[in-house]
């Protein structure tokens, strides 16, 4: 049986991110994924009631880690503590990824629910900082493994040598 991913619905043209825009990535190989139905495309942040278009939302002066483990807050950029619907949008990615039997993640860089290698520094200013979002941080906890989108050609080599 082919091994299933979650993958954000901004990486397959959908308008759902902050900014109602879409993160189009949509590569050959994840249209063939696609057409082998093994895409589970999500996004956590509609799936916990979050509006598109939404405020910039960072995490301050951490990472996704922290903000799961209660120790540091997520903040739309007028300020407005927006943690609790963060945490649930990381909940609901990791459920909708186990009852999908999702092994692997496919994730947009950079968000603070979905980034994998960075995240913005909590500062509006641009800057990023190396660290996990959220769900991120749920998933890979769990045991899933998470792939930024910019590391398809990784998660390919990582599909085929798990299948084999």
């Amino acid at each position: 049986m082919n091994k299933k991913i979650l993958v954000s619905a901004c990486l397959m043209g959908h308008n759902v991110r902050y900014n109602g825009t879409a993160k189009a990535h949509l590569q050959t190989v994840l249209a063939r994924l696609h057409e082998d139905q093994r895409l589970v495309i999500f996004c956590p942040e509609l799936a916990a009631g979050l509006p598109t278009p939404r405020l910039p939302v960072e995490i301050i002066s951490a990472t996704g880690y922290e903000v799961m483990q209660g120790k540091a807050k997520m903040v739309e950029k007028t300020g407005n503590d927006v943690t609790q619907q963060y945490q649930l949008a990381a909940w609901l990615a990791l459920r909708r990824a186990e009852e999908e039997g999702c092994v692997a993640a496919l994730l947009t860089d950079g968000s603070p629910t979905c980034g994998v290698n960075q995240i913005y520094d909590g500062t509006f200013s641009g800057k990023t900082i190396q660290g996990m979002g959220v769900a991120t941080t749920l998933l890979s906890q769990s045991g899933i493994s998470v792939f930024s989108h910019s590391e398809i050609d990784e998660l390919v080599q990582w599909l085929d040598s798990s299948e084999r």
